[in-house]
């Protein structure tokens, strides 16, 4: 039976309201810390995202500029529907609070593991925004995202994928790292985001992310943020799967 949900999330962000603002309501500052997406401006306008050849389209039901935002998806046939709303509140020394909430239906097959696993996405991808507004914003994002084959669903994945990237240990908040995936060029950083089966880590081109989905019986994945001009997409794409392809043979 379809049921309703809701998601609240809230993060402190040092940035002005209008700083924020471009990052949350622009395709390109959306593209820059979540997934590819289009924006026609306004209330009745458009939100569009785009991600491996899928389209998704929201209509804007609030828009006030360096305020609020709100958008709403269309009533997928099994009664599954997300809206998104976002409360932006000044704060003094060019700080913001960001109010965020995620609420909808879900139809069947939706179970109470994956609105778990969507609220810690979010915690993720919010963090994310904040990266993104402190260290780059402004800057062109190329959005590098690639699954891994299905043998990487396994409980196992997550310790090979670590091992593939050179980590020995659990990495910590904070800590310095040399990523060295096998046949892409290293990434030295620093851990800015850690869970269970998640890495993130700020390099000076980008955020790099990585997942790993054994508990919902998906492969692991990738979802980097590069803010480098002139980057092929698609071959780094290639790479990334490629990489991650040769790790679970």
């Amino acid at each position: 039976m379809p049921r309703e949900f809701e998601i609240r999330k809230e993060i402190e962000i040092d940035a002005t309201p209008e700083q924020i603002w471009q990052a949350i309501a622009t395709g390109p500052g959306i593209t820059a810390w979540f997934m590819p997406h289009e924006v026609e401006p306004g209330e009745g306008g458009t939100v569009r995202l785009t991600v491996e050849g899928h389209e998704e389209d929201s209509v804007i039901t609030a828009w006030e500029p360096g305020k609020h935002l709100a958008y709403r998806g269309n009533v997928a046939e099994d009664g599954t529907v997300h809206a998104m709303e976002y409360l932006i509140e000044g704060r003094d020394g060019a700080s913001a609070v960001l109010r965020f909430v995620h609420s909808g239906v879900f139809g069947d097959g939706w179970d109470d593991e994956y609105e778990a696993s969507m609220a810690g996405g979010w915690d993720m991808y919010l963090h994310t925004l904040g990266q993104y507004v402190t260290y780059f914003l402004g800057r062109p994002v190329t959005f590098v995202n690639a699954n891994g084959p299905d043998a990487s669903a396994d409980g196992t994945a997550w310790v090979v994928l670590q091992a593939g990237l050179g980590i020995d240990g659990t990495p910590e908040l904070g800590d310095s790292v040399h990523l060295a995936p096998n046949g892409l060029p290293p990434v030295d950083g620093v851990v800015d985001y850690v869970g269970p089966s998640f890495l993130g880590v700020r390099a000076s081109e980008g955020l790099y992310r990585f997942h790993g989905l054994a508990d919902l019986g998906l492969p692991v994945a990738i979802g980097h943020h590069l803010y480098v001009e002139g980057l092929d997409r698609e071959a780094l794409e290639r790479d990334w799967s490629g990489w991650l392809a040769a790790l679970y043979v």
